[in-house]
């Protein structure tokens, strides 16, 4: 079956900030390009019906940029985010982080590569619900290299007072900063965010 018309939403992309330097990522070549993606599809199978989410998408991002996705809701703003994070596959295309073909990777190498180089603010903050907001911090940091004290990284998004606090005793707003200092925390190449401030207000989302 064939995709079906009106089904593609448009997403616009906005590179908001773009650093001079660009010797933040040691791995990076001397171009600068960290990601590089060509003929992006994405299709997913609801029944008979096929539903496109992002349909021939070429993206180059490089070191440095603060780049913005916009676009309404189904979009494919997730999926992409989902792909070069290494936690989908498109149906066809490909994308490379730096040296790395991530469409050829195995399982293995893709665990590796969100492991080292990659932080995640999901949509939905994803908290342990029997751990401490130090304790949820801390579980990426274990599995890092080179992390943040995790008391630093939740101080960095002004939870300093609230480390041993559990997500059912934070609002909202407090459980997604939460989620965002488990990202940072391990120092990632990349922080791939999915509406990372949606909770929070103006100023501290600005922070």
């Amino acid at each position: 079956m064939g995709l079906p018309e009106g089904r593609r939403l448009p997403v616009s992309i906005e590179v908001v900030e773009r650093e001079e330097s660009t010797g933040r990522n040691a791995e990076a070549p001397a171009s600068g390009l960290v990601f590089r993606a060509r003929g992006l599809t994405k299709i997913y199978q609801m029944g008979e019906v096929q539903v496109p989410a992002l349909q021939a998408v070429d993206l180059d991002l490089y070191a440095g940029e603060f780049v913005v996705l916009l676009g309404p809701s189904g979009s494919g703003k997730s999926t992409l985010l989902n792909i070069l994070g290494g936690l989908d596959a498109p149906t066809s295309g490909g994308v490379r982080f730096l040296d790395h073909e991530l469409t050829r990777a195995g399982e293995e190498e893709l665990t590796r590569y969100r492991r080292e180089h990659v932080g995640f603010v999901f949509q939905f903050y994803n908290l342990i619900p029997s751990l401490t907001a130090r304790e949820n911090v801390e579980l990426v940091t274990q599995i890092s290299e080179r992390p943040m004290d995790p008391a630093e990284a939740l101080g960095l998004v002004g939870l300093g007072e609230r480390l041993d606090h559990f997500p059912a005793q934070l609002s909202g707003g407090e459980q997604q900063r939460v989620a965002i200092a488990r990202a940072i925390a391990k120092r990632p190449a990349v922080l791939l965010c999915d509406e990372p401030t949606g909770a929070l207000d103006l100023s501290t989302g600005i922070v």
